[in-house]
């Protein structure tokens, strides 16, 4: 099922617990960096755990190995939200 492009979900970051919202069509990285959250977001930095929750890649091979994404690592900066997501960021 396709996401509704207007619809929001809630980014909870782990260790620290900061939360901000994110728009469906929105990348995680753009969405934390405009909420004043301080994400890496030099190339890769950005790698994060997801945690809990669903996410779509913007791109089909976005520079992850087949072990990162087996392991449930994503790259942020083109992922966007299908749910509410809890992520480890730096992982």
């Amino acid at each position: 099922m396709m996401a509704v492009m207007s619809e929001t979900f809630r980014v909870t970051l782990q260790p620290g617990g900061e939360t901000f919202t994110a728009a469906a069509d929105q990348t995680l990285l753009l969405a934390g960096l405009a909420a004043g959250i301080a994400l890496p977001w030099s190339c890769r930095t950005c790698i994060s755990r997801l945690v809990e929750g669903r996410i779509e890649h913007r791109i089909p091979w976005p520079g992850l190995s087949r072990e990162e994404k087996a392991q449930g690592l994503i790259l942020p900066c083109v992922a966007e939200p299908r749910s509410d997501v809890t992520l480890t960021c730096g992982t």
